[in-house]
């Protein structure tokens, strides 16, 4: 393999301030100080059922294993120590994947020789039953020091591990989880534990480690987001809020997880992202003395970060984010071939940097995994003779056909009169042509079931002045079949004019469909009680479109059933 795909690494001489051991002078952690101790952080975030690379061979395990072993290798020869380390969210988004419960996206992980992951929200996808065979099958730790069960007032996982590397350096891992786990994934997945303070756990763990003198380095991996500024909207704070937050010198990294965003800033300043783009020089964030880094999504990259440590001081030598057989792509996110025009043929398509080869003995082993998930996915269920909009950046911000035709699909199956459906259950577009089941289970991933709920008017009113009002661009914000009104976004009321059909009245009674996640308080949503029909929301989406045999979107298009005042945007809450 080619070393010319492993390029642009920023030379970054700043040093982080220590606290507790730098001074020490006991032998278990002062190791370090004639000779400079070399650490290599390779990590990785927000996987989601990629092992298998795409269809334009992009990314995928099998790569990633070959780069991993050969930076592992570069690191060993520089006199490096390394740990290879994952943010989190390994579960939910491909289904070769969901329908075996990620057993194969595990199993790779185990392969490459992950040596800690954080424990992110969508590992609560499933029962806990389906996690605990997850954590059987890891052969490493997943860590969350945030997350207790209730009957017991313990720690659910592992809060840290120290590990001792051959240099003698100790380097503790403490793992967090976004506090917001439990309303982002069904209540009834994790009604047994209590999901902490991240910060405040952060804080006691981190004083307990080195007061202690467990380690001489203190590294958070978090799955909890990186907000530009700290400005972090609806969700719950994260990794910036986090090191501005502790004392300084708390914790010396975080790898993090979560928002799925490169965080490559603008050169010069700590608040402002940078434009980056694969095969770009990347600087990492810095708050507070604390170094904060992620690797964008879905295995698109492996983040390096290298590290030297000598008498209680730590410097970032360099840091980069290597692409994993990532396609050069125009401005509009197209693939296109040596002469800069589009293509749609894989043959012609150029990477970014010199294609990394798939490990032929792990590649083998998914190969199994893709090849049982593929038997059922691949049936035709039906046609659309148009896009089906779902893809997050218009999903979570505005009406589209696709939220109309999932809830038009359930209010049909339930025989309600409208239907609500929260848009991060909307996972994916669904392209024209042939629609397989496959293109089913990437739109809903998570098994909910769609429940019915029967309101009187006047409540229904109260209860949808919180759900329409829920912010833009969050998991929260609300697509809509079968109903007319107008969004009041700052007083969060709502002024009905007609439901299926027929003119409002505030004391009717009404029956709509809404998915069980929201209905038991996901997303914030007012906690309602609802029938459950053990209908699944993908196999109710399924069976719509088997029926209709063709789907015209043109019959889905949303047309201002839902306007919405008092707000910068038109399409929804600010």
């Amino acid at each position: 393999m080619n070393n010319n795909f492993i390029k642009g690494g920023v030379a970054l001489a700043v040093l982080a301030a220590l606290t507790g051991c730098n001074t020490s002078t006991n032998d278990t952690v002062a190791p370090c100080t004639e000779n400079v101790c070399k650490l290599t952080i390779l990590h990785t975030n927000d996987t989601h059922g990629r092992f298998w690379h795409n269809a334009e061979n992009e990314y995928g395990m099998a790569a990633q294993k070959t780069l991993v072993e050969q930076l592992r290798a570069d690191a060993k020869a520089a006199g490096s120590d390394v740990l290879v380390l994952s943010g989190g969210d390994v579960n939910t988004g491909v289904p070769e994947s969901d329908l075996q419960d990620a057993e194969p996206d595990f199993m790779a992980m185990n392969n490459i020789r992950y040596d800690a992951m954080a424990v992110g929200n969508h590992e609560f996808d499933n029962p806990l039953s389906v996690l605990e065979k997850q954590r059987k099958w890891a052969q490493f730790p997943m860590l969350s020091a945030n997350i207790y069960d209730k009957a017991s007032g313990k720690h659910y996982f592992d809060p840290y591990k120290v590990f001792k590397l051959e240099s003698g350096l100790k380097v503790a891992v403490l793992g967090l989880t976004t506090e917001d786990t439990a309303q982002l994934v069904d209540p009834n997945n994790v009604q047994t534990l209590e999901f902490r303070d991240p910060t405040s756990e952060a804080a006691k763990l981190g004083q307990q480690i080195r007061s202690n003198k467990e380690a001489n380095l203190v590294f958070a991996i978090t799955h909890m987001g990186h907000y530009e500024n700290g400005q972090h909207g609806s969700n719950a704070p994260g990794d910036v809020e986090m090191a501005r937050a502790l004392p300084a010198g708390t914790l010396d990294a975080i790898i993090g997880g979560h928002s799925q965003n490169p965080v490559c800033m603008e050169p010069g300043t700590t608040n402002k992202y940078a434009n980056f783009k694969p095969g770009d020089n990347c600087q990492p964030d810095q708050q507070n003395g604390t170094w904060i880094m992620q690797a964008h999504e879905w295995g698109k990259y492996v983040g390096r970060a290298q590290f030297e440590y000598q008498n209680g001081k730590l410097t970032l030598t360099s840091y980069d984010l290597i692409p994993v057989n990532l396609i050069k792509r125009n401005a509009k996110g197209e693939a296109i071939d040596a002469n800069g025009a589009v293509t749609k043929d894989p043959a012609k398509m150029q990477f970014v940097q010199d294609e990394i080869t798939k490990d032929p003995e792990l590649y083998n082993t998914l190969l199994g995994y893709q090849e049982k998930g593929q038997q059922e996915l691949n049936v035709v269920i039906g046609s659309a003779d148009g896009l089906l909009v779902g893809d997050r950046n218009s999903v979570r911000n505005k009406q589209t056909n696709l939220g109309r035709l999932i809830t038009t699909a359930t209010s049909s199956k339930l025989g309600v009169d409208f239907g609500i459906v929260n848009s991060g259950g909307v996972r994916d577009s669904i392209p024209a042509g042939d629609i397989t089941y496959r293109s089913v289970l990437l739109v809903h991933p998570f098994g909910n079931t769609v429940n019915k709920a029967v309101m009187k008017g006047s409540d229904l009113a109260t209860y949808l002045g919180q759900v329409a009002s829920k912010t833009r661009n969050t998991g929260g914000y609300a697509q809509f079949g079968g109903i007319n009104m107008a969004v009041d976004c700052q007083a969060k009321s709502v002024n009905i004019t007609s439901i299926g059909g027929k003119a409002f009245d505030p004391a009717a009674t009404y029956s709509f469909a809404i998915p069980s996640f929201s209905a038991s308080g996901g997303d914030g949503y007012p906690k309602i009680d609802t029938i459950n029909a053990g209908l699944v929301d993908a196999a109710v989406l399924k069976e719509y479109i088997e029926i209709k045999k063709v789907i015209n979107v043109a019959d889905y298009q949303p047309s201002n059933e839902v306007t919405y005042l008092n707000s910068t945007s038109a399409e929804g809450c600010n």
